[in-house]
C-alpha cells in the first residue's frame, strides 16, 4: 500500500526532523514495523528547502547555476540602454518612458540611450483622440533634460507627435528604417460645455499646436511657416522624404548602419 508522507508548515515530517535534527515519527513508527523509513539528510534537506525558496521569488541560484525564467524583454532592452515606445502617447506610457530616461541617466550619464518609436501620437490608429500634447511635452523635455545624448529610430511610424519625438533626438543620430512612415498632423482636440470652457480650451489647443511645431522646427531647420503649412492637413513622409525634410539624419539599411552590434541573449544575462 502506498504511504504519503503528511506535511507540516510547507514540508513533509521526515524533511522536518532532518532540518531541525529532531526525531521523526515516521522514522520512530517504522521502527516499530521493523520497515527501513526514508532518511533525508540535513545538507540535501536545506538545499532542497533554498531550492523551493528560490523557485517561489521566479529566479535563484543553486550552486553557481541560475534557476528559473530569464529576466523579461522589457528589463533586457534597458539592461542595453534601450527605451521602446510602440503605443500611443497615453499617461501610463508617458510615466514608464520618463522613468527609463531617469534611471538610465542615473545610471550611467554618458553612455547614450537608444530610443526606438512605433507609436501613433496622441491618437489611436484610427485617427481617435487618446493622450494630451501635454504627454508628448513631458518625454521631449526629458529627452533634453537628461546628460546622455538620446538616438531615435523610427520603426513602422511616428505619426503627429511621435514624430516630434523621433526628430528631438541627437543631431547626426535620428534614423529611420526604410519601410517606416512619418507624418505630420496637427493636433487634435474636442471641448464640451459652456461658450467661455470652450474658448478657453480652443486657446489650449491652438498654444500646444505652435508648441509642437516650434519643436519641429527647431529640429528640422525648417520655417516655423513651412512647418504650419505642412502640417495643415496630414501630410505622409517616406524615410527619403523625412531625411530631405530634416526630420531625421539617416536611413538605416543595413546592419552596418545600426547603432551598435546588439548584444547576444546569455552576453546580456553574464552582465
Amino acid at each position: 500500500m502506498a504511504f504519503v508522507a503528511p506535511f507540516v508548515a510547507g514540508r513533509s515530517l521526515s524533511t522536518a526532523a532532518a532540518v531541525s535534527g529532531a526525531p521523526s515519527p515516521l522514522s520512530s513508527a517504522a521502527q516499530r514495523r521493523g520497515t527501513a523509513p526514508l532518511v533525508v539528510s540535513r545538507p540535501v534537506a536545506a538545499a532542497s528547502v533554498r531550492m523551493m525558496n528560490q523557485a517561489g521569488s521566479g529566479a535563484g541560484n543553486y550552486d553557481g547555476v541560475r534557476l528559473g525564467p530569464p529576466p523579461d524583454l522589457p528589463s533586457l532592452l534597458l539592461h542595453n540602454r534601450i527605451i521602446y515606445l510602440g503605443m500611443p502617447l497615453v499617461a501610463a506610457v508617458t510615466e514608464l518612458i520618463i522613468a527609463e530616461f531617469l534611471y538610465l541617466q542615473y545610471e550611467d550619464a554618458e553612455k547614450p540611450i537608444t530610443l526606438y518609436i512605433n507609436s501613433t501620437g496622441t491618437s489611436s490608429p484610427d485617427g481617435q483622440n487618446v493622450g494630451f500634447e501635454t504627454e508628448a511635452f513631458a518625454i521631449a523635455d526629458t529627452m533634453a533634460y537628461v546628460k546622455p545624448p538620446v538616438h531615435t529610430i523610427c520603426v513602422g511610424q511616428a505619426f503627429g507627435m511621435a514624430a516630434m519625438l523621433l526628430a528631438s533626438g541627437e543631431k547626426g543620430h535620428r534614423s529611420a528604417l526604410p519601410n517606416s512612415t512619418i507624418m505630420l498632423h496637427q493636433p487634435r482636440g474636442s471641448a464640451r460645455g459652456q461658450a467661455a470652457d470652450i474658448a478657453i480650451k480652443a486657446r489650449e489647443v491652438l498654444h500646444n499646436r505652435k508648441q509642437a511645431f516650434q519643436i519641429m522646427a527647431d529640429a528640422s531647420g525648417q520655417p516655423l511657416e513651412q512647418v504650419e503649412a505642412d502640417a495643415n492637413r496630414t501630410k505622409y513622409l517616406s524615410p527619403e522624404e523625412a531625411k530631405a525634410y530634416g526630420l531625421i539624419d539617416k536611413v538605416l539599411t543595413s546592419e552596418k548602419d545600426l547603432p551598435s552590434k546588439a548584444p547576444s541573449f546569455l552576453s546580456a544575462l553574464d552582465k
